[in-house]
């Protein structure tokens, strides 16, 4: 499943090569959304891997930008200890700004928190299941 996520970008890392065939850069979105006329503002770290990592050279800090992405998981044990984590993998950006088709960031509703955005659990208020 692909997510997409509209924000300023704050810092873009340097690429690193983590084995012979395999490159890795990171960088850092803020969105910001009004929850409970308050506005919150986040700031996510995402990846980039392999030859996707030189898409980040023509954007610069402060550019307003429509992140594509997944979510990955992954599972890591090392002397009997387990740990899980999770990477958000970018996979194609865009200038938010020039973009004048690109979809806004999503618009919370009242009583529904952000987290919800991402949620498999049904939406209440949503009646498209409806025969009618």
């Amino acid at each position: 499943m692909s997510y997409e996520l509209t924000g300023i970008l704050l810092h873009k890392f340097k690429t690193i090569q983590r084995t012979a065939t395999f490159r890795v850069r990171e960088f850092v979105v803020e969105r910001s959304e009004e929850i409970g006329g308050k506005v919150v503002t986040n700031p996510i770290k995402f990846q980039m891997t392999q030859d996707r990592v030189d898409i980040l050279d023509k954007f610069n800090p402060g550019d307003r930008i429509q992140v594509s992405f997944n979510i990955r998981g992954s599972k890591w044990e090392k002397d009997g200890q387990v740990s899980y984590f999770n990477n958000l993998d970018a996979w194609k950006i865009v200038n938010a700004s020039d973009d004048k088709g690109a979809p806004e960031s999503p618009k919370t509703t009242p009583g529904k928190a952000s987290d919800d955005l991402f949620s498999d659990a049904p939406d209440e208020d949503d009646d498209s299941d409806l025969p009618f």
